[in-house]
């Protein structure tokens, strides 16, 4: 078992050249976190699903609405992954699990070891290997330590959780789980902490690592890996101003939609975009993008290219 190696957490998140938490994990600046509250699940999925990252989404419940009536977003989820691995316990490797706990200096259950160690903008991502029943890895208690060292309230359990009158009482929490019993966790032991952990099973499962940026809203969560904070929320953000450009040419009836959602936009195209988000009030906040990437897919790029955007 593993207690959170930073020499293994560093060998396994490779691409990340930036700064580090004492435990390895890599520390995404808060920056491109603030950025995801206005960005949505597809703008995020788009620009890591492209790069071969096709396991980061898994469907959840979540315990607050994340849309309100009106259509508007109720409450996102947005943090640093802290990950951990649970199986079912068996004597020997209890007992081994427990002295080598003792040995470091932890106290409680092993689900409460992870929470001890979490700060701020930190979200707990659990392989509690969906248990349910006895699988509670957090009630009330334990959602308000979590709010209380993160801040944002952040958890991911793929298993179960309960005190759920409690938990909705919690300001600021967002947590996604499998299912809701009375009973209390029993019956389980850690594998690792911040290790790599699925959601889930067969396509439909997600990979997560520590570090990794958990985003939480639209009926599940999605992982993204910290190399690519950057690329994603830029991308993201050229998706956004393309969608309010696209609309706008559409409703003027100048391209059509066959044009606006090809992948690769012509020259004419990305001069009639940069000249809106030069000169429209909603250009704004995008005009530090960079568009050389698409001026030279535009120039050099397959012209016979038919293929729909993502």
């Amino acid at each position: 078992m593993i207690f959170s190696s930073r020499e293994e957490v560093i060998a396994m998140t490779p691409m990340w050249q930036g700064e580090r938490f004492a435990d390895g994990r890599p520390k995404v600046a808060d920056r491109y976190l603030d950025a995801l509250y206005d960005m949505t699940l597809e703008e995020l999925w788009k620009p890591i699903f492209v790069q071969g990252y096709e396991s980061q989404f898994i469907a959840m419940k979540s315990l607050h609405p994340e849309f309100k009536e009106d259509g508007t977003v109720n409450r996102k989820l947005v943090g640093r992954a802290v990950t951990a691995m649970y199986a079912p316990t068996r004597p020997d490797y209890a007992g081994a699990m427990a002295n080598q706990a003792r040995a470091l200096g932890k106290v409680g259950t092993p689900n409460q070891w992870v929470i001890d160690s979490l700060q701020s903008r930190d979200v707990i991502v659990i392989d509690m290997f969906d248990k349910i029943y006895k699988g509670t890895f957090v009630g009330g208690n334990l959602t308000t330590a979590i709010r209380q060292k993160t801040g944002n309230g952040g958890a991911v359990i793929w298993g179960g959780i309960r005190d759920i009158e409690q938990m909705h009482k919690v300001p600021d929490v967002q947590v996604y789980y499998r299912g809701i019993d009375p009973t209390p966790i029993r019956d389980f032991a850690m594998l690792g902490m911040n290790c790599p952990v699925r959601l889930g099973d067969g396509r439909e499962a997600a990979i997560c690592l520590p570090g990794d940026i958990v985003y939480g809203c639209s009926g599940g969560v999605l992982f993204i890996p910290p190399h690519l904070a950057m690329e994603v929320v830029d991308g993201g953000a050229k998706t956004q101003i393309k969608d309010i450009f696209g609309f706008e040419m559409i409703a003027q009836n100048k391209f059509t939609t066959a044009q606006i959602d090809k992948n690769t936009w012509s020259v004419e195209m990305l001069d009639l975009l940069t000249d809106f988000i030069q000169k429209d009030e909603r250009g704004i906040p995008y005009r530090s993008l960079d568009w050389s990437r698409e001026y030279d897919l535009a120039r050099n790029g397959d012209p016979n290219d038919t293929q729909s955007a993502l």
